[in-house]
């Protein structure tokens, strides 16, 4: 029986707290989630867990209790631990009963070379609210991950996994810099689709092709005007009302859906 951790001092506690800060998720290729529905299911997907902690009163519910099993069969480090440690590493006003630390996992840039599918590219995204916003959408439409171009917000971060529920561990995620992926553009033979305030086109007018990646800018600058040369179409999405402008995970979303409906013939 593993002694149950009650101090926020313990060193194992205070390296997971750690990985709040992104020099430390960068240096360990971890990140963590919380949640027993998240953390489970990541474990069911194949996910590799560094560490389980959970709350040492709660290892006999049935979910918790697989959760361990799970995370055993791959030799990661279990954490009983009391509460008043789990609200030291927890991001919540009543903090989950079980939180996961995994290895992240990204796609390097000769895999994006070969993108299949619907996927979203993302220039210089600050929010990670939006970010996790975003992989949540691209999991529900059923599109394949998510591009992440030059310097974004990190998809790893406690509040991009939070918002995502859970889609951090269904989608792919890659990255690049602004020239690996004009190089990789230039070569691709899919559709990329970018939306641009500037376009004259309207969204739900093209030709929405079965290799495609949607292009979204900055949520103040929009897209770099190189990134914009390496569109095949630029679109906007008609503003009625006074506001010129949408937050940039309604606006992926709102485009993600309508490529997606497309796709699928409905």
């Amino acid at each position: 029986m593993t002694d149950v951790i009650t101090s926020a001092a313990n060193p194992r506690i205070k390296r997971i707290k750690g990985l709040d800060l992104k020099k430390h998720r960068n240096e360990s290729g971890q990140f963590l989630a919380e949640g027993v529905k998240i953390v489970l299911d990541a474990l069911e997907r194949g996910w590799k867990p560094a560490a389980l902690v959970y709350a040492h009163d709660s290892a006999e519910d049935p979910l918790i209790a697989k959760a361990i099993q799970l995370a055993r069969a791959q030799d990661a480090e279990l954490l009983p631990v009391s509460d008043g440690a789990l609200k030291k590493l927890s991001h919540r006003d009543n903090p989950q009963s079980l939180l996961g630390v995994f290895y992240q996992r990204w796609a390097g840039v000769e895999a994006i070379k070969m993108l299949k599918g619907l996927w979203v590219g993302l220039d210089r995204v600050r929010d990670p609210g939006n970010l996790g916003t975003i992989i949540r959408t691209v999991d529900a439409v059923g599109a394949k991950g998510v591009v992440l171009i030059g310097d974004c917000t990190d998809p790893y971060a406690q509040e991009a996994v939070r918002a995502a529920m859970g889609s951090t561990f269904a989608v792919k995620l890659a990255r690049a810099t602004e020239d690996e992926f004009m190089t990789w553009a230039d070569l691709w033979d899919g559709q990329i689709v970018g939306t641009h305030l500037k376009a004259t086109q309207d969204y739900r007018a093209i030709d929405w092709q079965d290799q495609c990646l949607i292009l979204m800018g900055n949520e103040q600058a929009g897209l770099t005007p190189r990134l914009g040369t390496s569109c095949h179409d630029l679109v906007k999405i008609p503003m009625r009302g006074g506001a010129d402008s949408l937050n940039l995970a309604v606006s992926t979303g709102i485009v993600l859906y309508q490529a997606g409906n497309a796709l699928a013939g409905a």
